[in-house]
């Protein structure tokens, strides 16, 4: 058994210094959409198997099937317009960049400060995700609840914390908002800065009495989303304040299980270093120690699959 986690830590080194030079190759990529996209529900329930969305690779693939529409459509023109009536379009493409270079943009009129009327609750909730702090100070200055939420149980608490607008937390609970209030996954605005990536906002809601081991509807701890969106800063974070490192969720999985399975390498390292244990057995039996076991078996079958020559099928044993 010993000799089966020394080989798991050592694939774990391995696979960490092999990430940190994809990092070092990599540059900013595109940014994640607003908020209000990422707290879509059906989302939530399959972050746990595949993880967070790759906005980024999303992005390229949306960039690469472009740049195929347009050899298509270049193909098209030639062939039934000749190159002749290509040159015609470039020539109109640039005339029009030309013409809106010269004529700049209107800018837009600046959003008055002084609000006429009541704020509605949906103008509320919206203005936590754009931190749009004077909204929000109208809305509570006329009595508003600051734990009003949408049909989701969702509160302006819940949507500051995923954005990570501190003077909008800070409004928020000191003007009485629930620290801990659950929305309909039983999600807390913990979970939320955490899944986020906000360090500041899950020390503040700490500071104010948030549960840091409280479970939502799957079970999942703060731990547990900090290590499936790759937030190692709040998995430290949380370590360091004394959560429980092997804490089980619906299907029996640790963080530690977690964050094999999405090959969080820094953060495998971190967890086993602080005590997480490698031979915890989820519901199905499984161990951290046995994920990376099979992940090793199946890059090594990926590996001969590809090295295979064309036209030969390989014999099963």
């Amino acid at each position: 058994m010993e000799l089966d986690v020394e080989r798991a830590k050592e694939l774990i080194e391995q696979k960490l210094a092999e990430e940190e030079k994809e990092e070092k190759l990599k540059g900013d990529g595109p940014r994640e959409p607003p908020a209000v996209e990422r707290m879509n529900t059906p989302e939530l329930e399959e972050e746990k198997r595949r993880g967070p969305r790759n906005w980024g690779l999303e992005a390229i693939k949306g960039q690469e099937k472009v740049r195929r529409s347009s050899v298509d459509l270049r193909r098209e023109i030639i062939d039934v317009g000749s190159i002749q009536r290509l040159i015609e379009l470039r020539k109109q493409r640039r005339q029009r960049r030309a013409e809106r270079a010269a004529t700049p943009e209107p800018t837009p009129s600046p959003e008055p400060l002084e609000i006429d009327g009541p704020v509605e609750p949906e103008t509320f909730l919206r203005a936590a995700v754009q931190g749009k702090m004077h909204i929000i100070e109208k809305f509570l200055a006329d009595g508003g609840s600051p734990d009003t939420c949408d049909e989701f149980h969702r509160t302006a608490l819940h949507r500051s914390s995923l954005e990570g607008h501190m003077e909008i937390l800070q409004k928020l609970l000191d003007t009485g908002a629930t620290v801990d209030f659950r929305d309909r996954l039983d999600c807390t605005a913990v979970h939320w800065a955490c899944r986020g990536g906000h360090l500041d906002a899950v020390k503040l809601l700490q500071d104010r009495g948030a549960d840091l081991n409280v479970k939502d509807k799957l079970l999942s701890t703060p731990l547990h989303v900090a290590t499936r969106t790759g937030h190692l800063d709040i998995v430290e974070h949380l370590i360091h304040c004394g959560v429980d490192i092997n804490a089980p969720d619906r299907e029996g999985d640790t963080a530690l299980h977690d964050a094999t399975r999405l090959s969080r390498y820094k953060i495998i390292k971190t967890l086993i270093l602080h005590g997480a244990d490698m031979m915890a057995k989820n519901e199905a039996g499984k161990t951290p120690t046995d994920l990376v076991q099979q992940w090793q078996v199946d890059t090594r079958q990926a590996l001969e699959t590809k090295e295979q020559p064309q036209g030969e099928m390989e014999v099963p044993a």
